[in-house]
């Protein structure tokens, strides 16, 4: 919260964000107030687009290579069409929950928690909220490995160019990650979601900037070999051995089911979006409209990789070194990375954010500590800072936290592929499933229940094999692994 109960309507910030919702006093929609009493939302179709593309098209889009490299020419394009269909389509269930009853006129769900609170109940809304909060925070650890990867690759680059290749530019990422942890403090003490849209649109252009690149110089190493590398069955047993294959393939999964991973966040971007049309309508459309795009991006990206190297594609296809001339070009992607990631981490960690500061709010009702705005004047912006000394230094622990782990556990792919493999089921799949199947009252054992559920156990069994494959990753890491000592 930013303000205290009784501040002036004017300055009232949305921050419904992860409270069980219920009815306030009915205001009637205005020209500035929606009808729940909101100030009157703005999201569009483009704004929600933007929202999910910064957060879809991330650090995943990075190790399709080396997924499709594991999985083959068949299986690799086949299982992202999957994904991708599977992520749609649970998404515009998800979507048609965010009011419950009538879609155009029933009560508002804020959160994630807010919809399964309001159609399933029970233990399901604190698991719910388990999973979510817990894979937000590990988003936080994955988006800052990968940054200060990026952010290392673009000084080895260049120590690569000076040396003629000849030198091999060893260096600890501790240093990167500790400059991306004092960025993002910066960056948190944005208030909400709602004042995050510029963040997300720089994000969305910067994530286009780096897959066209990586791309371009794909297609570029594919002219250069003069031929398209890879096999119709993946990585050989040879290379790798049969158990490592297997492991591999199931930890592949893992790295596409993260590379669509956005549901957790679905429901406060659909809470950013105006109305008339219904707010299910625009979302669904937003939807859409990501979907194909970050799916095009990912076969591009993700095929023309794995046909420019082929069983040795890189886990992370701009850093794993398959590229360093042109430097220059590969220094403009990797500095579009972390500008993404820069805002990726925050369009992923502002639904934890408020969830916490809300329920403080919420405990400690009279706490100035944690419910006093002070205005700050900035030189340059029309309206002053609201500081609040609750949200600045509890961000400022989370970020110092996330940054602490990272630097601990630098494992970028099997981090990645574990947190897809964690999130993909219960947030992307059952939960979305289970709500639809409640809301609309389908018969049990009827052909669409029976097909609905059907859907639930093949991603269960995906999941499962995903987070087996991650957790076989890391223990691997593991082995030769020294605390605060990663280098590359």
């Amino acid at each position: 919260m930013v303000e205290k109960v009784g501040a002036n309507n004017n300055n009232i910030t949305h921050h419904q964000t992860f409270d069980v919702s219920v009815d306030v006093h009915k205001q009637g929609a205005s020209k500035c107030f929606d009808d729940d009493g909101h100030l009157k939302r703005t999201g569009t179709v483009w704004t929600a687009s933007s929202h999910i593309i910064t957060a879809v098209i991330g650090s995943g889009v990075l190790s399709l290579a080396w997924a499709i490299a594991q999985l083959g020419w068949i299986a690799g394009p086949a299982v992202m069409i999957l994904f991708s269909l599977v992520t749609y389509y649970t998404s515009t269930l998800l979507a048609d929950c965010y009011r419950t009853g009538d879609p155009v006129s029933g009560k508002r769900n804020y959160t994630y928690m807010d919809v399964v609170h309001s159609n399933l109940g029970g233990f399901k809304v604190k698991l719910c909220g388990l999973v979510q909060y817990v894979n937000l925070f590990g988003v936080a650890i994955g988006y800052t490995i990968a940054s200060s990867i990026s952010m290392m690759a673009i000084k080895r680059s260049n120590c690569f160019y000076k040396s003629g290749g000849k030198n091999p530019c060893k260096m600890n990422s501790n240093i990167y990650m500790i400059s991306f942890g004092i960025a993002e403090i910066i960056l948190s003490q944005i208030p909400d979601f709602d004042q995050l849209w510029w963040l997300s649109l720089v994000a969305a252009v910067m994530s286009f900037t780096y897959s066209t690149i990586g791309l371009g110089l794909g297609i570029g190493k594919v002219i250069e070999n003069k031929g398209v590398k890879g096999s119709l069955t993946g990585i050989t047993v040879g290379s790798v051995t049969e158990t490592e294959k297997v492991w591999r393939s199931f930890q592949a999964l893992g790295d596409i089911a993260f590379a669509y991973s956005y549901s957790m966040i679905l429901i406060e971007i659909q809470d950013t979006v105006k109305s008339p049309p219904s707010e299910s309508k625009t979302m669904k459309k937003a939807t859409l409209i990501s979907v194909i795009v970050t799916t095009l991006f990912y076969m591009l990206c993700g095929c023309f990789g794995y046909a420019a190297f082929g069983d040795a594609s890189p886990g992370n296809l701009l850093t794993g070194f398959g590229f360093y001339n042109p430097y220059w070009l590969l220094d403009i992607a990797n500095a579009a990375i972390v500008i993404h990631l820069l805002g990726g981490y925050q369009v992923y960690c502002q639904p934890l954010f408020a969830f916490i500061e809300k329920n403080a709010s919420k405990r400690f009702p009279h706490s100035d500590f944690i419910n006093k705005a002070i205005e700050v004047t900035i030189p340059g912006f029309k309206h002053p800072y609201k500081l609040n000394l609750f949200r600045s230094v509890w961000r400022t622990m989370f970020v110092i936290t996330t940054t602490v782990i990272s630097m601990l556990l630098p494992f970028f792919n099997d981090i990645v592929g574990l947190l897809g493999a964690l999130a993909f089921w219960p947030l992307t799949v059952y939960f979305p499933v289970e709500m639809y199947i409640t809301q609309k009252k389908i018969p049990k054992w009827s052909t669409k229940w029976i097909c609905l559920h059907m859907l639930n156990i093949a991603c269960l069994i995906i999941s499962i094999a995903a987070a087996a494959g991650s957790i076989a990753g890391v223990v691997s890491d593991l082995k030769s692994y020294k605390p605060f000592k990663s280098e590359y």
